[in-house]
């Protein structure tokens, strides 16, 4: 039986079906138009996420029925434009959840004057067909020995939930980053794009030094040197010891050259020392594209000791495709270049040979001079994803790998799609 009564929370991942059955995609939020009247505010629609990622709206008069775990639209036919936000419009679960607000219920004194949180926001369907938010689900703050208590009260009896009150800064991002667990950081960099300015800066500040590292990693250079503006220096400096060199160096390379200078002195010299050397290079060579720290072995290494190595899950599958073989010593610039061993000659071997014995020592290495385009030839050629970079004294001094040759062949605007603000029918 379709609901005429349903919480934010429970349509979060629900499918959306066509009249036919056939998937269209993924509630990832809901858009409501606040008034500063405490009036019961207006649903527009659903923020829907297509298998492709693409975030788009789909207007509410458009669902037939909701029922456990599907909604149902009356038409198969649905604009594919990204979602852009309108002004006047907030996002349920982004803007409005997490909000501090008061409740002024006489049913409830205990409330009176004490600030509680917004975990939950109650729909409810008219006789007109139309969808308004009714009710507001809150929760205190934990008191000794007491479990915090869950209050359903009346949209008009909540006092915090006006469009510039929303705006002030300082809102709690629970529920947010609830919603980005167990998600690849490429897709929370996504989602971060898409939220607004305010709930970015606030769920950047939340996260932690590695993954805020890995998602800002994954954000356009513009877009990451905004994002890293506006963090306190000492936490920025924090964050870029956090990331991998090579993307660290793009980044400050962004940057003033004295803003940059200064946050590479406040990051630990082990840290900033391979990111100094990676910006000595032009950025579309191969010394600017490569990372200091492939896997490195000794030729005494054996054939199961490399392959612990390539198991790290922190590794790039790219970068995890080949191991690279020298002298002492092994950090980078190493001891002389000897050769590279590919994953699958690897497997191929008996656990306990050595690694010096199995060497490829007839790929040519890459010099860091050699531009963006010669490093793609270089790729194209010997069918590879991760080529070593060596100088004139054949010291290796790291790896490109394909993914990084790709960021910059790309053009600067790829994560973005060229659509319209205009929602119409696609």
């Amino acid at each position: 039986m379709a609901a005429t009564r349903v919480y934010v929370a429970r349509l979060a991942g629900l499918a959306v079906l066509g009249p036919d059955g056939e998937s269209i995609g993924r509630i990832r939020d809901v858009v409501v138009a606040v008034r500063s009247d405490r009036q019961q505010p207006r649903v527009h629609g659903l923020v829907v996420e297509l298998p492709t990622r693409r975030r788009i709206f789909v207007p509410i008069l458009r669902v037939t029925a909701i029922e456990p775990g599907v909604v149902t639209l009356n038409t198969g036919t649905v604009s594919l434009r990204r979602f852009t936000q309108r002004p006047g419009e907030m996002l349920a679960l982004a803007q409005i959840v997490d909000s501090v607000v008061r409740v002024e219920d006489p049913d409830l004194p205990d409330l009176a004057g004490v600030d509680v949180h917004v975990i939950d926001l109650g729909l409810e369907q008219t006789r007109s067909r139309d969808w308004l938010v009714t009710r507001v689900a809150v929760r205190g703050h934990r008191r000794l020995g007491r479990r915090r208590t869950v209050h359903v009260v009346d949209w008009s009896m909540v006092s915090g939930l006006t469009p510039y009150e929303i705006d002030r800064p300082g809102q709690d991002v629970t529920q947010l980053l609830e919603q980005f667990e167990g998600m690849r950081a490429a897709d929370v960099a996504l989602q971060l794009r898409e939220l607004p300015e305010k709930r970015r800066i606030e769920v950047a500040v939340a996260l932690d030094d590695e993954r805020l590292a890995d998602v800002v990693q994954e954000l356009p250079d513009d877009e990451q040197v905004e994002l890293l503006s506006h963090l306190e220096v000492r936490r920025a400096a924090d964050v870029l010891e956090a990331m991998d060199p090579d993307d660290a160096a793009d980044l400050l390379g962004e940057l003033p050259e004295g803003e940059a200078e200064s946050l590479l002195a406040l990051m630990d010299p082990q840290e900033s020392e391979p990111v100094r050397r990676l910006l000595e290079h032009s950025p579309y060579s191969a010394g600017g594209l490569m990372t200091p720290k492939p896997i490195i072995l000794t030729p005494a290494t054996t054939v199961a000791e490399a392959l612990a190595r390539v198991r790290n899950p922190d590794l790039t599958p790219a970068l995890a495709s080949m191991v690279f073989v020298v002298r002492p010593p092994t950090a980078t610039p190493t001891g002389r270049y000897l050769g590279s061993v590919h994953i699958q000659q690897l497997l191929r071997e008996p656990p306990a040979h050595l690694v010096g014995g199995i060497l490829d020592t007839d790929l040519s290495p890459l010099r860091p001079e050699l531009p963006l385009a010669a490093v793609t030839r270089y790729f194209a050629t010997y069918n590879l994803v991760c080529g070593p970079v060596v100088d004139e004294e054949n010291h290796l001094l790291g790896a490109v790998s394909v993914d990084d040759v790709l960021d910059h062949l790309l053009p600067e605007d790829w994560r973005d799609q060229v659509e319209t603000d205009e929602r119409g029918e696609a």
